[in-house]
């Protein structure tokens, strides 16, 4: 089925959903409030990015056009003002606080509680979908029950292809990764194109092996299945663990690229660089001893490997951050 022929028919179903509305409005139900379950619970976990979180909130409307909505936003524990207030500019928004940020799989599954709808669209604050993004994932899930996770094709703030869908890592992979050195002296080595999947050019819809938590479709019926994320992961990672889980559960994961949203990496975790690395690598180490366990030899290579790459990425982003405020430092004021 060609990107016209679904999105006429997202575009019906929106305007189907939208009589329904207006049918509903006279008993004083409005979309995404009153007593009726909603279509879709959008849940986006919040730490201090309060201002991308107000430009993905202000696309929502567009991007989940025709269906009954609302949005849960969980605040980790942040420090900024204006949270609490979301709700009064962003009616369909309920805030849950949590008292301590127990990081973004605890989030996750705080929200998760909190929502009413059977189908869950988990979001950075630090993304922004495009027009009718939500309303054509929700539309492909209800065609395939026997997906677990669905994802849309993922863009840089500049419109091009960010890789949102991978193939579960090896013990190589830190070797072939988006960032490592290999990759980026030679992008077009098979190891990393394996990995990566930039051996195929992400414009058709694609069973894959895991999908990036920055945006991904779940119906609530597969987490009942798979099991909820998994809070041991602070940050990073627990994306590949649920699609891992959703696997062994015998649902599909998949890349659906006509629904397309933006994502600012780094955008909502780059006030605690250091806390980020950490934990990412952290999950890694996690992530091998449930899925990858090899014998004591493996473990004690793969542990100092880990260790090793997380300890050269924090020399290499304090280096730069301190250069960067020296050289700002540096700078001379202008005249006048």
């Amino acid at each position: 089925m060609g990107n016209t022929t679904r999105t006429a028919d997202a575009g019906e179903m929106a305007n189907n959903n939208q009589r329904k509305r207006e049918d509903t409005a006279a008993v004083g139900i409005r979309d995404g409030a009153g007593p009726a379950t909603p279509d879709l619970s959008v849940i986006i976990v919040n730490f201090n990015a309060l201002t991308h979180l107000r430009r993905c909130l202000a696309s929502l409307p567009d991007a989940v056009a025709g269906l009954r909505w609302e949005v849960v936003v969980v605040d980790n524990a942040s420090t900024e003002r204006g949270v609490k207030s979301l709700p009064s500019e962003f009616p369909n928004v309920r805030v849950v606080p949590r008292s301590r940020n127990g990081g973004f799989a605890a989030g996750v599954n705080t929200g998760i509680r909190a929502a009413r709808a059977p189908v869950l669209f988990v979001l950075n604050p630090d993304t922004v979908p495009r027009p009718h993004a939500a309303t054509l994932l929700w539309w492909y899930l209800g065609q395939h029950p026997d997906i677990g996770v669905l994802g849309p094709r993922i863009v840089n703030p500049d419109g091009t292809l960010q890789l949102s869908c991978r193939r579960f890592p090896t013990i190589w992979s830190g070797l072939f990764n988006r960032y490592s050195l290999l990759t980026r002296l030679a992008p077009g080595n098979r190891h990393s194109a394996s990995y990566l999947m930039t051996d195929w050019d992400h414009a058709t819809i694609r069973d894959v092996d895991w999908l990036s938590g920055a945006a991904m479709m779940i119906p609530r019926a597969a987490l009942d299945v798979s099991g909820p994320f998994d809070e041991r992961y602070f940050f990073a990672i627990e994306d590949v663990d649920l699609c891992r889980r959703m696997h062994a559960a015998g649902r599909r994961v998949v890349y659906f690229p006509d629904a397309v949203v933006m994502h600012r990496i780094g955008g909502s975790s780059s006030t605690v660089p250091n806390r980020v690395l950490i934990a990412r690598h952290r999950g890694m180490w996690r992530y091998y001893c449930t899925h990858m366990r090899g014998g004591p030899v493996s473990d004690v290579l793969t542990g100092a490997a880990i260790t090793a790459r997380c300890v050269v990425l924090l020399a290499v982003t304090n280096l730069r951050r301190v250069t960067r405020t020296t050289r700002g430092n540096a700078t001379p004021e202008r005249d006048g």
